[in-house]
């Protein structure tokens, strides 16, 4: 599935997961390939990519949180996801 993260600066990343985990209002949610559409808030915390790898131009504004999993996370405040047809996009802050 394919994901943009962008804040009014700049592009945080744009490229394909297995899936993202956001921090929502009422708790984390993981959104998965073949999700149902959805638009949600989002408060702070980390937006966590499980992607096999992530492209060198991006790489920058990640921390790996782990080895095994190729797991990225990307600190936010606050921002929006919109997600449908297995293509999000995640604004923020």
């Amino acid at each position: 599935m394919n994901i943009k993260i962008l804040t009014p600066e700049y592009v945080v990343f744009e490229g394909e997961v297995n899936s993202v985990l956001l921090p929502g209002k009422n708790g984390e949610f993981h959104i998965m390939k073949n999700h149902a559409g959805i638009v949600s808030s989002l408060i702070g915390g980390k937006v966590k990519l499980y992607a096999n790898s992530i492209d060198e131009a991006y790489a920058k504004n990640f921390t790996k949180e782990s080895d095994k999993d190729s797991v990225f996370s990307y600190p936010i405040k606050s921002g929006v996801v919109e997600f449908n047809h297995d293509k999000g996009i995640i604004l923020c802050e």
